[in-house]
């Protein structure tokens, strides 16, 4: 069947004047400090001492869906079939709406002044002072992928992603449900709310370490998906998966992390598990690096399977702070420990000739992520 494309806005932003006199002349704006360049990423070797042991795979070959541990993909990412459109197999429905931060009472709204960053903290180079942040308000779109199998009035397992609409990913839940390889469930594409790191909305929304994007997704997307899309969602934390990459990535497993009583299942590309939060919070100062550094091994275990990869040509980025927490190899391989040490059932794939978030991997890899990430949840036998 085709795809049905259906958009719908909500209320658009409300726009506003603001005039200010003065007697004298206002002091001269401070000039902005620049982006600094990323340096050259290295490539990584995954047998480096202190990584973690892993089962180095036939190139081109993905790890098993249902076994836990540390895998090494080969240099050759060949498309899994499941990635492509499929002859003859369903196609779900696509649903397009759009949000705006003037409806929001979670996210008003910021921005950083483009071409700027932000300079460490003279009495602590990991903590960084963002000052060309202000508010801005945002719109986004929100795109919701209902598969061909959903019957009305059911209610549906779903998967939440970042930085949407992810394409790929409604085509390979159509292939992988019909082969009834993982449940006939709903994907949620939130685009971000603009920017990167920190002083961004993107940064805000992604790299904060608390449930308040959870609940924002909870409180204002949620309610508008079930309107629009015509579907409900389940409430069992077992139905609801996250994913996303980078800073996707580190969102998807602090909505998790902070409410494993709403989702049990994450999927992370490249995630952003280093020191990026802003603004700083002296509860986790380190922002998702504490992860591996602190939370999780000192932390009871939660009811949370995880599947992530990183690259061996992925983000090394110094940058200005130069705090030694912002190596997305190290940060995934430094996952990798703790979790095992705590139990978890997990799955961490080294991918060799891959750089971040890298395209051909996710197509490569995709398929068999979402199988291992549902492992254990009830799919609809063939008729």
């Amino acid at each position: 069947m085709h795809r049905l494309s259906i958009v719908a806005c909500v209320l658009g932003l409300a726009a506003g004047t603001c005039i200010a006199t003065s007697q004298t002349a206002p002091a001269p704006a401070p000039v902005p400090a620049p982006r600094p360049p990323r340096s050259a990423t290295p490539t990584r070797d995954p047998h480096t001492p202190g990584y973690v042991q892993a089962t180095e795979l036939p190139d081109g070959a993905n790890a098993p869906a249902n076994a836990d541990g540390n895998f090494i993909l080969g240099p050759t990412h060949p498309p899994a079939p499941e990635s492509a459109v499929q002859p003859g197999v369903p196609q779900g429905a696509i649903i397009e709406f759009t949000m705006s931060s003037a409806d929001s009472k979670f996210y008003p709204g910021i921005a950083r002044e483009p071409g700027t960053f932000g300079t460490p903290d003279p009495a602590d180079p990991a903590k960084l002072l963002v000052p060309t942040s202000h508010p801005a308000p945002w719109t986004r779109h929100v795109t919701v992928y209902v598969p061909a199998q959903y019957a009305a009035g059911a209610r549906a397992p779903f998967i939440v992603g970042a930085d949407g609409p992810d394409r790929s990913l409604f085509t390979v839940l159509d292939n992988l449900i019909a082969a009834h390889k993982v449940p006939a469930m709903v994907a949620i594409s939130i685009s971000n709310g603009g920017g990167d790191a920190q002083g961004s909305e993107r940064g805000l929304e992604y790299d904060t370490m608390s449930g308040h994007y959870a609940e924002w997704v909870e409180k204002e997307v949620l309610p508008l998906v079930e309107a629009q899309a015509h579907v409900l969602l389940t409430h069992d934390p077992d139905g609801r998966a996250t994913m996303g990459g980078s800073s996707g990535g580190s969102c998807a497993l602090i909505m998790a992390w902070y409410h494993p009583e709403w989702y049990h299942r994450v999927l992370t590309y490249s995630g952003t598990y280093v020191n990026q939060q802003w603004p700083y919070n002296p509860e986790t100062p380190h922002g998702a690096w504490e992860f591996h550094e602190h939370i999780i091994p000192s932390s009871p275990v939660k009811p949370i399977r995880l599947w992530m990869e990183v690259g061996d040509k992925d983000l090394y980025w110094p940058n200005v702070m130069n705090d030694g927490m912002h190596d997305w190899v190290v940060a995934n391989e430094q996952m990798a420990k703790v979790l095992a040490a705590k139990g978890y059932h997990y799955q961490f794939v080294f991918a060799v000739n891959a750089g971040h978030v890298d395209h051909a991997t996710k197509l490569q890899t995709l398929p068999e992520a979402l199988e291992y990430v549902w492992q254990g949840y009830p799919i609809a036998a063939k008729k």
